[in-house]
Order: C-alpha cells, then structure tokens, then sequence
C-alpha cells in the first residue's frame, strides 16, 4: 500500500530529510530545524521539508503534540538565510516572490495542523523564526535565549505573520516597540509581554516541554482540535488578509536600493549606512537606486535610462552631459 497517504502516514525513519529532523515518541512528533552551523536559518530546501513535516505529524494519529525546535543550543531560528538571499534572489527579485510562497506555505501547514504546538526556543530567535514561534500555540524558552524582529534594520519588512499577530499577542505599542526598534527581547522580557509561556535554563528545556506536552495529551483530542481552530481565528484572519499583499510588496522592494545597502553590510559584517539614504533623499537624490535614477540619455550613442550618477555612457563609453 502507498505509505504516502494518511492512513499510513510515512514514519521519521523513511522521510530523507536533509534540512530537518522529525521524530516520533511518546505521541510528541519534534520537528527540529537542523541547520546549526547557520544558526537554523530557512532556506528553500528546509521550508519545503517543514511544510513536508508539518504534513506527516498532522496525518500521523500517533501523534498528540508537535514540537518545533532548532538544532544546537545557539538558535531556534534566524529567519531567512542570507547567503541564498544574496545569491539566488538579489539580482533577481521575482525568485523572492517564489521563496517566500514556500514560506507562506509552512506556516499555513503549521497553523493547521489539527493538534496543539509546542516552540523550545532552544537559543535565539530571530525575524522569520520568531514568526514561527508565534504560530505555535505555547513556547518554553531557555532563559539565555532572546528573541528579536530585525526588518526595518536589514531591508526587509516582517509581514509573514509579526506584523500580523503582535499587535495580538502583545499589545500595539510593544509590537511597534519589538518591529521598529529591532531591539533584543530578553527572556525575562518575553515571558512578561506574553511571547512565551515558560522560560527556564537550557538544562531543563527538556523536561518543561515535556510536563507541557503531557499536559496537552490529558485533554480531549477533538476539544483540543477546534478550541485551537476558534483561538486562531484572529491570527488567520490578519494574516490571510494581508500575506499575500505582502508577497508580492516584498518581492518588489527587493530590487530597491534600501535592500541592496542592507545586503551589502550583512556581508561586509557592518550595519547599513541608514543616514547617508536619508540624506540622498534630503538632498534630493535618488534614495531608491544604489546609482541614481535612470534619468540620462547619451548623446553620443543614443542610449536611454542611465543612472544619473554615471559620468559617461556604460554602452560607448562618451563622457555625459547632465
């Protein structure tokens, strides 16, 4: 019989994941983001194998709980990897709308999933994995572990579900405080503003997830199900009113100059040189092109929409005149 089917749900030994581990005790499935050496971080293969997980725990009746953790003690997850960003989107902003349709996709697949959700925030959790951790319905945090959104500071903006839900979860003016100051929230922080449930020292994560995933297994599954159905129905509803919005914004604003200048300085290890946009656009500059509008014609050649910085023309090479 086709094992791939949900009365024979394909079990952890036969899944050949290579981004991700998912195993199975206990009637608690653990889906851990296996990417330590880069702090967890979501490329296309892991999101794809996630949503592969998610899939596999919600068929399996074996399971009760689901676990979503990140290997290693350093990171749950850092949100989008930036070397394939950089390599395989940057120049070509249109392949983001295609990267960020698999991560809509994981998320929707976590979020109904029909059982209850646990985040171990093993380490820190950051951008698109703190997005991850908000879906989950309960988390348990390490207390050495932060949590922070970090858009506004590296070119992107967090509409894959922080924007949505905390405003939710926390209040309006903590959420404004976590998406525009991009500052780290402790785990002392997070248990106050309600971004997680427990915090307790790495060396009893463990344990706490599973007193709480045991908690959830002494409840009715079908009560279980739709009380988690009905308590989501914010959650879905800004966020299915707004992603796809977002999708397509994103993908756009990948090829801005904002995007570009915060790129560049993650691989050059600095922070992005935020004033000097600012003063392209005081000045009356371009701010959203790295060489200026595309605004010249060349005389000697004919060609249209050079940048307005460029001195001569980069198909004859003349001198321009502005």
């Amino acid at each position: 019989m086709n094992s791939d089917h949900f009365l024979h749900p394909t079990q952890p030994g036969e899944a050949n994941f290579e981004k991700v581990k998912y195993e199975k005790k206990d009637m608690v499935a653990t889906i851990t983001i296996n990417r330590p050496e880069v702090y967890n971080c979501l490329n296309f293969q892991t999101l794809r194998e996630m949503t592969r997980a998610f899939e596999l725990a919600s068929w399996d009746d074996e399971v009760g709980v689901v676990v979503l953790t990140g290997a290693g003690d350093k990171a749950f997850c850092t949100g989008a990897d930036m070397k394939e960003q950089n390599n395989d989107i940057l120049e070509r902003p249109r392949n983001y709308w295609k990267w960020m349709g698999v991560f809509i996709e994981a998320h929707e697949k976590l979020m109904n999933i029909g059982k209850p959700t646990i985040a171990r925030l093993n380490g820190i959790t950051v951008g698109g994995g703190n997005e991850f951790n908000m879906n989950c319905d309960l988390a348990v945090m390490a207390d050495h572990a932060y949590i922070r959104q970090v858009g506004n500071s590296h070119g992107s903006v967090a509409a894959g579900g922080a924007t949505q839900w905390l405003p939710i979860m926390v209040g309006d003016r903590r959420a404004r405080e976590i998406l525009w100051l991009n500052e780290e929230i402790s785990a002392e922080k997070a248990l106050e503003w309600g971004l997680v449930n427990e915090v307790v020292p790495m060396s009893q994560l463990d344990d706490a997830v599973d007193r709480m995933a045991k908690k959830l297994l002494n409840k009715l599954p079908e009560c279980v199900r739709y009380t988690k159905e009905q308590t989501n129905y914010w959650k879905k509803m800004s966020l299915n009113q707004t992603v796809g919005h977002a999708r397509d914004w994103l993908t756009v604003h990948t090829s801005a100059f904002e995007t570009h200048e915060a790129m560049r300085a993650f691989n050059e290890k600095r922070k992005p040189d935020y004033m000097m946009l600012r003063n392209r656009a005081a000045n009356g500059d371009s701010s959203e092109h790295l060489w200026g509008a595309p605004m010249v014609e060349c005389h000697e050649c004919g060609t249209k929409d050079l940048p307005e910085h460029f001195n001569h023309c980069g198909k004859c090479g003349s001198p321009l005149t502005k």
